[in-house]
């Protein structure tokens, strides 16, 4: 089987099997080992302490095109992504290593710029960027990794979501994919719409102070919305053995999305991926209190349910089920690269 008919995660499944099958219980390291493969980060507890760390890499003409990109706002995002996946954890950033491979004839000042967006949003997070490693290659791919650890033994996970639980998100959802089509369609918007669209795909920020607050609340089940609202909740689905169903006229849509791509705003919502906000499970106690402690807003989008693990369901605003195609983002089987 090739891995483009296997998909990303059906590798990560493979790799995880692999892994789970290898381990050594005496070896004090999987002992220690809390979380591993399949949440948004690692977790495990080292001399009393429970740590974090994440990684993701951006590889050129996949996950960015250098036509319509700058070298600042490319360094922004490969710190801001891993900054979101410590969010989901409800943890708090603390250092990143950074891994660059590159082409030799790129120029310096470039990597520079890069720098500069990275130290800039680790600037505005309190993270500390304390090495890394370069190597030659014919496009540019970055690397970081983030380690951070939570504010007690508790973290947020994908597998606590339980029936009944209400499914919420924080902010609006689109915006980042319209920032994207824009890019790649050389669509014409007044300034303020286009440094809207523009930040939010290329600049996004972070919910990591709202993930620490949905901990402190009571918030269990968690994950940052990369893949798309549906794709990334039917992981916490999977991981929580549940489904979910989703109230297709609750999802949060900016107004700018609604006026700008008003025939195709609920499918970027739904589908279009890269907001980087949270989306959580829990009672309707305590989505009711995570309201009054962050200052963004939070929208019930619908409601965890027994059932197939993974399986969501889009309805109305009667109840009736929306046919929809299976969107998302998903390496190997998506169709084109992000950036183009």
């Amino acid at each position: 089987m090739k891995v483009s008919e296997l998909g990303e995660f059906g590798l990560i499944r493979l790799l995880a099997d692999i892994v789970d099958k290898a381990k050594n219980p005496e070896n004090i390291s999987w002992q220690q080992a809390l979380i591993g493969i399949g949440d948004d980060a690692a977790v495990w507890e080292s001399d009393g302490t429970i740590q974090l760390a994440t990684t993701d890499s951006l590889v050129q003409d996949t996950h960015f095109d250098l036509s319509t990109t700058s070298w600042e706002e490319l360094g922004w995002k490969a710190i801001a992504v891993n900054l979101s996946d410590i969010a989901a954890m409800g943890g708090i950033p603390r250092y990143a290593l950074v891994s660059l491979a590159l082409p030799g004839e790129l120029e310096t000042d470039c990597i520079a710029d890069l720098y500069r967006g990275m130290a800039q949003i680790a600037t505005e997070f309190g993270v500390a960027i304390v090495g890394g490693n370069v190597a030659h290659a014919d496009k540019t791919m970055i690397t970081a990794t983030l380690l951070g650890s939570p504010e007690d033994k508790a973290v947020l996970t994908r597998s606590a979501a339980v029936s009944g639980d209400q499914v919420a998100v924080t902010g609006y959802l689109g915006l980042s994919a319209a920032g994207l089509r824009m890019l790649k369609q050389n669509l014409d918007f007044d300034a303020e719409t286009s440094r809207l669209l523009r930040r939010a795909y290329l600049q996004p920020m972070p919910r990591v102070k709202e993930g620490q607050i949905l901990l402190q609340q009571g918030v269990r089940a968690a994950i940052d919305i990369s893949d798309g609202l549906i794709a990334d909740l039917a992981h916490v689905c999977e991981a929580s053995q549940t489904s979910a169903r989703i109230r297709a006229d609750s999802v949060p849509i900016h107004p700018t999305l609604e006026a700008r791509f008003e025939a195709d705003c609920q499918r970027l919502a739904l589908t279009g991926g890269e907001d980087y906000e949270l989306l959580f499970t829990a009672s309707s106690q305590v989505v009711a209190q995570v309201r009054q402690a962050v200052s963004c807003p939070v929208t019930v989008v619908g409601e965890v349910t027994a059932g197939t693990p993974g399986r969501v369901t889009l309805v109305d605003s009667a109840g009736k089920s929306i046919p929809w195609q299976q969107g998302g983002w998903e390496h190997f089987k998506s169709e084109a690269p992000r950036s183009k």
